[in-house]
C-alpha cells in the first residue's frame, strides 16, 4: 500500500507538471521512485509498483493520453525499455539487499561465535577454579575427617564459602546479562538510604578487599533517593569488585555520594594504574577484557553496570585521573526526600 501510494502521488504531481518537464522526464521520475522503493521493500511490492508505474506512464503520459495505445514506434520502444529497466532495477536492487543481508548476518554470526567463545573460555576458568576448590576441600574433609583439627576444618569451610560466593557472582552476572538482552528489566523504585547501601556493599567485599583500602565517608545530610535498590547495588558492587580485582595491592578506593540537582551522583575513584587510553571506549562492551589483564573475569561486570544504569535512565562514565588511577561517575535521576519528611508522609 505504501509503494502504490507513493507511485500514485508521484504520478499526480507529474501529471500537473508534464507540460513543463515533458512525458519522457516523467518516466525518469517514476523510475527513480521505483528504485527508492526497491531499497526499502521486498521484491513483491517493488514488482507491483514497477508494473503499475509503467501502465500509469503509458495511460496518462504517452500520447495519445488516456489510452493504452502508443502513437509511434519510438514511444513504443521507449515504453518497453522503461518496463524492462524498471523490472531489472527492482530485481537487482533486491538481490543486492539480499547479498548485503547475508553478509551482515554472516558477520554477526562470526562476532557472536567469537563473543561466546570468549565467554566460554572465561567461564571455563572462572567456574572451574571455585568448583575445584569446593571439591578439593570436601574430599579433604571426608578423607581426613578424624585427623583434621578444628582450625583446619574451619579453614576448609571458609574456602568452600568463598568459592560458593564466587560461583554465585558469576551466575548472577550471566542472569543479569540475559535479563538486559531480553529487555525485561523494569525498575522498582523505593526510598533508599545510599549511606547504608554503600556500607553494605563494602561489607560484602571485605574478603576481596583485604589487600585494598575502601574509603567512604557517610554524609548525614544526604537525603533518601527513590531508586531501585537492587539495580543500584548491583552497579556499585560490580564496579567496586572490578577495582579490587584489577588494581595493585594497597590501592585506595574512594566512594562518594552526592545529591546534585535531583540526581544521585556516585563517584568511585582509585589511585591505581588506570585504564589504557585506547581501551577506555571498550571497557563497557560485553565480554570485553583488557588486553594485558592478568586476572580472570568474564568481561560482564562493567557491561552489566552500564546496562543497569541505563535502565534507571542514568549515565555512567569512566575517565583516567591526571595523576594516577581512574574514576567512574554514575548519575541517576531520582526523587529525593529527607527522613523527617518521609516519616511525616
Amino acid at each position: 500500500m505504501i509503494s502504490i501510494s507513493l507511485i500514485i502521488l508521484t504520478s499526480v504531481g507529474s501529471y500537473f507538471s508534464v507540460e513543463y518537464i515533458g512525458y519522457r522526464v516523467v518516466a525518469l521520475i517514476l523510475l527513480l521512485v521505483v528504485s527508492l522503493l526497491a531499497m526499502l521493500f521486498d521484491i513483491f511490492p517493488v514488482l507491483v509498483t514497477a508494473l503499475l508505474s509503467a501502465l500509469i506512464w503509458n495511460f496518462f503520459f504517452i500520447p495519445p493520453i488516456l489510452t493504452f495505445h502508443i502513437g509511434n514506434p519510438e514511444d513504443t520502444l521507449m515504453f518497453l525499455m522503461y518496463f524492462v529497466i524498471a523490472l531489472i532495477n527492482a530485481v537487482l536492487t533486491f538481490k543486492i539487499r539480499q547479498f548485503e543481508k547475508k553478509a551482515r548476518d554472516k558477520e554477526e554470526r562470526e562476532l557472536t561465535i567469537k563473543l561466546y567463545n570468549t565467554l566460554l573460555n572465561s567461564l571455563s576458568h572462572e567456574l572451574r577454579t571455585p568448583i575445584s576448590t569446593i571439591i578439593g576441600a570436601i574430599d579433604t574433609i571426608k578423607d581426613q575427617e578424624t585427623k583434621l583439627s578444628k582450625e583446619n576444618r574451619n579453614e576448609l569451610y571458609s574456602e568452600i564459602e568463598i568459592a560458593g560466593f564466587r560461583l554465585n557472582r558469576q551466575v548472577e552476572n550471566l542472569l543479569s546479562m540475559s535479563r538486559l538482552e531480553a529487555g525485561i528489566l523494569q525498575p522498582k523504585r523505593d526510598w533508599c538510604d545510599m549511606n547504608e547501601l554503600v556500607f553494605s556493599i563494602i561489607n560484602e567485599n571485605k574478603d576481596d578487599g583485604q589487600n585494598h583500602r575502601i574509603v567512604f565517608e557517610a554524609d548525614e545530610n544526604l537525603p533518601l533517593f527513590k531508586l531501585d535498590r537492587g539495580l543500584v547495588e548491583h552497579v556499585l558492587h560490580n564496579i567496586i569488585h572490578n577495582a579490587l580485582q584489577h588494581t595493585p595491592k594497597g590501592t585506595i578506593i574512594t566512594i562518594k555520594v552526592e545529591n546534585i540537582e535531583k540526581n544521585c551522583k556516585i563517584t568511585i575513584t582509585d589511585n591505581g594504574i588506570g585504564f589504557p587510553e585506547n581501551e577506555i571506549d571498550f571497557v563497557f562492551d560485553k565480554f570485553y577484557r583488557l588486553i594485558h589483564s592478568s586476572t580472570g573475569g568474564t568481561g560482564l561486570g562493567l557491561s552489566i553496570a552500564k546496562g543497569f544504569t541505563e535502565v534507571l535512565s542514568g549515565v555512567i562514565q569512566l575517565e583516567n585521573l591526571s595523576d594516577s588511577g581512574a574514576m567512574f561517575t554514575i548519575v541517576i535521576p531520582a526523587e529525593t526526600s529527607s527522613i523527617n519528611q518521609l516519616d511525616h508522609e
